[in-house]
Formats: structure tokens, C-alpha cells, sequence
């Protein structure tokens, strides 16, 4: 079942070939990332509501550990089969599995513990301009008027979001070292974006993906035994279970696979678009869950940002 479910996945559309309703690639891969950002917006949430419950590299070793544990059985006789050309390009899918897997996420849960949200919130902000700065560089991405301009609507809505309307929190903003491991963090998510793209296609996203995940989880696990040496003890409370459930199954297997479809589809730099949306659905989670209040800014911030992106993917 999820052999055939990871195959649409990575391919098709939901709707069936057959059926009267049909979603072209382009609108597909808008609803693949899409999907993809509100699943990696509840991550956010746990990062947030678990910073003093478990250490961030432990979190990292145990979202990515449930990951590949429930993947790897469904996708190892396709990983056989395709062996001789995965071996032909192990060097980027080592890449990939290091920038997405191993690092990327790692600094974000490290970032949520040694910056303020403000600061995470805006700073979240220029993953998507990396990535389509590399688009153009790598892939010969057209920067056209209308995306530079729905970046920039883009980021005054996250702006509103994070400030809440109040410009003297920028001028009060201080900048920390959670605040360069952030930046770090959107650099590193913008070359696993373009590693994605030009990823061979003899191997099948399947496979990709299986052997990424693999990759990455093998140094988070001997990290994650030695970072229990410098913080204090943390129990297996059903809490910590849901969590790793949520991010192993939700925001890294479904979400990546979506991610990668999105990827495919309508390409790095238009899909990366779309992360601007995470503080809006970041923040009803937060407000569902942890009953933290929502303002008018919000209001404003998911409308400017709406129509940034909105903008921003128009193709004239």
C-alpha cells in the first residue's frame, strides 16, 4: 500500500488517470508543495513545544530514525534493483542526505533554542530567496519582475506576522548565534532543493529518498548518544512518541515526498515559494494546539503573503 501510495506520490496525481478530473503537472506540483508546507508547519509547532522536553539533535536522530525504520522495508527491493545506478551517483545523494537530512533540520531545532521567534520567523524568510538565487545560478531559472515583486509582498506579510504590526520590534531586534545557524540552515535547504531537481533519473524518487534517508540518519544516532552527556535526562512520555510519529511519518516521509514532487513539477525556485505560507498555518497550529492568540496582523501577514506568492508564480 505505501509502495503504491509513495509511487503516486512521486508521480501521479491522486485522481486517477481514468477519471474525468484531471490536475495538470504545474497545478499538481502547486498542491504538492503546498501540502508539503502545511505538514512542515507543525513541525514548527513541536519544535517549539518540545524545546525543553528533549535536545535538538536527539529530536533530529529520533524524527529520522522512525522515518527511515517505517520507509526502508517498502523501498529495499526497488534500492536493489537500481543499486549500479545509485552507486554511479552515491557522491550526490550523500550530498543531499547530509544538506536535507543530517543538517538541515538539525539546525533548526538548535536555532529554536538560541534565537528569539521573531528572529527565526523572519530570518525563515530567505530560504526562499537562496533558493532561487541557486535556481538561477544552477538551473537557469528565469528571475522575472513578478517573482522579485511577490518576494518582497511575500516578506512584508511575514514581517507583519512576526512583528505583530509594531516596527519597534525590528528596531530592537538583536541578532544571536541561533540567528547565523538559521541562515545556514536556509542555504543548506536550497542546495538540497537544486540537488533534488538534478537528481539522475535513473534513480527513482523512491530510491532517492530511501537512500538519503538512510545516509543522513547514521550520523544523527551516534550524535544524538553523545549530546545525552551534556543535557539533562529526558523520559519517553507518550508526548515524545507523538512527536517523533508526527515528524518521521508526516514531516519527513509524506512531506519530503511531496516536497520532491513539487520539486519536479514546477521546479526549486517556484516551489520554494511557497514556504513563505509556513508562519500562516505555523501559527493556527500554534493557536489550536498551544492557545496562542491570533491578531488582525496575522490577517494581513496571510494576505500579503498570499499574494506574494500568488504573484510570484504568475507565469506573465
Amino acid at each position: 500500500m505505501w509502495a503504491v501510495l509513495a509511487k503516486r506520490l512521486a508521480i501521479r496525481p491522486w485522481i486517477p488517470y481514468h477519471s474525468p478530473i484531471m490536475l495538470q503537472p504545474r497545478t499538481l506540483g502547486f498542491v504538492h508543495a503546498l501540502l508539503a508546507v502545511v505538514i512542515w508547519s507543525g513541525n514548527f509547532v513541536i519544535a517549539s513545544g518540545f524545546v525543553d522536553d528533549l535536545p535538538p539533535i536527539t529530536l533530529a536522530a529520533l524524527r529520522w530514525t522512525t522515518a527511515t525504520v517505517f520507509f526502508l522495508p517498502f523501498v529495499i527491493g526497488r534500492i536493489r534493483r537500481e543499486w549500479p545506478a545509485i552507486r554511479e551517483n552515491m557522491l550526490p545523494l550523500c550530498a543531499s542526505a547530509l544538506t536535507g537530512v543530517t543538517i538541515f533540520n538539525t539546525l533548526i531545532y538548535i536555532s529554536a533554542r538560541t534565537t528569539d521567534t521573531v528572529n527565526l520567523a523572519l530570518l525563515a524568510g530567505t530560504t526562499p530567496v537562496f533558493v532561487v538565487l541557486l535556481s538561477r545560478l544552477f538551473l537557469g531559472e528565469k528571475i522575472s519582475l513578478f517573482r522579485w515583486t511577490g518576494l518582497l509582498v511575500a516578506i512584508c506579510g511575514m514581517v507583519a506576522i512576526a512583528t505583530r504590526g509594531d516596527l519597534d520590534v525590528l528596531r530592537e531586534l538583536k541578532f544571536r548565534s541561533g540567528d547565523l545557524t538559521m541562515l545556514l540552515a536556509g542555504l543548506l535547504w536550497a542546495v538540497y532543493s537544486i540537488l533534488i531537481k538534478r537528481r539522475a533519473q535513473s534513480v527513482s524518487l523512491q530510491s532517492y529518498l530511501g537512500v538519503t534517508f538512510l545516509i543522513g540518519v547514521i550520523p544523527l544516532i551516534p550524535a544524538a548518544i553523545i549530546e545525552q552527556g551534556f543535557r539533562p535526562a529526558w523520559e519517553m512520555t507518550p508526548g515524545i512518541v507523538g512527536a517523533a510519529l508526527y515528524t518521521g511519518l508526516g514531516a519527513s516521509l509524506a512531506a519530503f515526498f511531496l516536497w520532491s514532487s513539487a520539486v519536479s513539477l514546477i521546479g526549486p525556485g517556484t516551489a520554494s515559494l511557497f514556504q513563505y505560507l509556513t508562519p500562516v498555518f505555523s501559527g493556527l497550529a500554534a493557536a489550536l494546539l498551544l492557545g496562542q492568540p491570533i491578531t488582525p496582523w496575522h490577517g494581513i501577514g496571510f494576505v500579503l503573503i498570499f499574494s506574494g506568492v500568488v504573484l510570484a508564480t504568475r507565469r506573465r
